[in-house]
């Protein structure tokens, strides 16, 4: 073998370990795009399922609807909202209200491996005992969540304007 050979074999090994390389990383890069998309997409579906959660409440299954507010709810968020679920259920069941939420929309506003913050955009309809036609009701809410094991929470809630 010519020594210009060898050097077009060496160049050429070069050049396919250069590639296998490149597959390498590009492989583990869309693995880490992946599971950032599917990381995006649990904390959206936990921030729009506590925006349904806290704008749905009826009279007749008040103690379950708050139960599954406080099921996706840790830290501060849950020690105040399980404060006020005697004075909330009371509210509720006097009145005969029944409120039917819906998110509209939720964007990410920032997020890592085990926190985020999220606005939710809901609407609910509401109606009880003293109203003749239901009326509806617009909220906005940012909600702080964090990883708790393999479930987002919510630790915090703020309805703002």
């Amino acid at each position: 073998m010519t020594r210009r050979q060898t050097l077009l074999i060496g160049l050429l090994a070069l050049a396919a370990a250069a590639a296998v390389l490149a597959v390498v990383l590009l492989a583990n890069r869309l693995g880490d795009v992946r599971d950032e998309e599917a990381r995006r997409q649990e904390i959206l579906q936990t921030a729009r399922q506590q925006g349904v959660n806290i704008t749905t409440l009826d009279y007749q299954t008040v103690d379950k609807d708050l139960q599954r507010v406080l099921e996706l709810s840790t830290g501060t968020f849950r020690k105040e909202f399980r404060a006020g679920t005697k004075d909330l259920t009371d509210l509720v069941v006097t009145n005969k209200a029944v409120s039917t939420g819906e998110v509209l929309e939720a964007g990410i506003v920032t997020a890592d491996s085990d926190s985020a913050r999220v606005l939710v955009v809901a609407d609910s309809t509401v109606s009880n005992g003293s109203s003749a036609q239901p009326q509806v009701r617009h909220y906005r809410m940012q909600l702080d969540l964090v990883r708790r094991g393999n479930r987002w929470l919510t630790s915090i809630l703020t309805f703002v304007s």
